[in-house]
């Protein structure tokens, strides 16, 4: 399957699928499994803590293992993908995914949960880093409208695991519903396999020794370096500080509001509306990212979201508790502005490529640290105060790398005048 034309050169779009299909399948699937691992698990610490043995302190290296694993292998994905290519490379971490998943449902002890929910979630942080390249090559005509699809699944993917983990846990106990979200992992493998299929079956084409390079052709040209720019920098930082606090509320939330008298039950389904905003905000954050010149406002509004949302879940979570969830639900609309602005902000697949590893790499690098502080602080204090200061102090850093991030320029220029005379 070739990549499609560049939108420069096309008169008008095409229709959102045609002559892409399997393409569109395979990254839909993929965006769908790519938090399932994160939000099946949480709402099922208590449970499984009290089966396996574990408390507090496991709980933080369970919330952080999503983001280091995620940072790790943010870092190694381009390099993973120029050598089997975006395509192969999304196969694998498919099917790694799913190996994780299945197999860390059968984990008879700490340390093998622990363990295998890495080995998940580094395909998941190999998938991460690959969709964004993967739309710029066959959706270049389409990307606004592409990332909205992609991220709303992506967002699905973290949605439903929540929302169904107690009640499958209570019909069939908690292994089984870890291990139903290998599924669609294996479901995302498929049209990824027949995209494969297809590519070795098409003759490449036939180009002159004095002609130019095919559009499917490898990407050529001095490396792109986005830690060498405000940009680059602006990026991973205001997606790394978004993440550091959304993953250490999917990680604590429960507990906090346990604590404050709420349900089991109903601490899962404060993740599921938790992570339903983000839904909402993977609708209008590309359509904005899009359509604003400067998104920084953006990024302004959802501070404020974030910090309304800390107040009341620190002064009155038993009360008023939907109100405060949907308030911190409200504030990670910056992740979705950032997974756009990859493709935004880069005129290249190449460009695209190295931007959402470095983004995410170091974005999830910053972040790991964040369920595991926010536990700590919250272990050695008896109180919430300090770990929501620690939340409040990542919201700061975040409005100072979205002005770098949002500013309208593109990073392949932004190196070339680096090193024009």
């Amino acid at each position: 399957m070739s990549s499609p034309t560049s939108a420069a050169s096309r008169p008008a779009p095409l229709p959102l699928i045609r002559g892409r299909v399997l393409v569109f399948a395979a990254i839909v699937l993929s965006a769908f499994t790519l938090r399932s691992a994160v939000t099946s698990i949480s709402p099922l610490f208590p449970r499984i803590g009290d089966e396996l043995g574990f408390g507090a302190g496991v709980i933080g290296v369970l919330g952080m293992v999503p983001t280091l694993m995620f940072a790790v292998f943010g870092v190694a994905a381009p390099a993973i993908a120029v050598r089997l290519g975006l395509e192969r490379t999304a196969l694998v971490a498919a099917l790694v995914t799913a190996v994780g998943i299945v197999t860390r449902s059968y984990a008879p002890e700490t340390a093998s949960l622990v363990l295998l929910s890495a080995v998940a979630l580094a395909g998941m942080g190999v998938g991460n880093v690959v969709i964004p390249p993967l739309v710029k090559r066959y959706f270049s005509d389409r990307v606004a409208v592409m990332s909205t699809v992609y991220i709303c699944f992506l967002q699905f993917g973290t949605i439903v695991p929540s929302l169904t983990a107690v009640p499958v846990a209570d019909a069939v106990g908690w292994r089984a519903s870890l291990a139903v979200w290998g599924l669609a992992a294996v479901a995302a493998a498929v049209p990824w396999f027949a995209v494969g299929v297809i590519d070795r079956r098409t003759p490449a084409p036939v180009v002159p020794a004095d002609g130019p390079e095919p559009e499917s052709a490898p990407p050529s040209g001095p490396r792109v370096a986005p830690w060498r720019t405000s940009l680059g920098w602006g990026m991973a930082l205001m997606f790394g500080m978004t993440s550091l606090v959304t993953y250490s509320l999917f990680a604590w939330l429960p507990s906090l509001l346990v604590e404050a008298g709420v349900s089991e039950s109903a601490g899962g389904v404060a993740v599921g509306v938790f992570s339903a905003l983000g839904l909402a905000a993977s609708l209008v954050a590309p359509w904005l990212a899009t359509r604003m010149v400067n998104p920084f406002p953006v990024a302004v509004a959802c501070a404020a979201f974030f910090l309304s949302g800390f107040a009341g879940l620190y002064f009155s979570p038993g009360h008023l508790t939907l109100l405060w969830v949907v308030l911190v639900g409200a504030g990670p609309t910056t992740f979705p502005l950032a997974l756009t602005l990859i493709n935004l902000r880069t005129r290249s697949e190449k460009g695209s490529s190295a931007l959402s590893g470095f983004t995410q790499g170091v974005g999830y690098l910053v972040a790991c640290s964040g369920p595991l502080l926010f536990g700590a602080l919250h272990e050695a204090t008896r109180s919430w105060a300090w770990s929501f200061s620690f939340l409040t102090g990542a919201v700061v850093v975040l409005l100072i790398a979205a002005r770098a991030a949002c500013r309208p320029r593109v990073l392949e220029d932004v190196l070339a005048a680096r090193h024009t005379p």
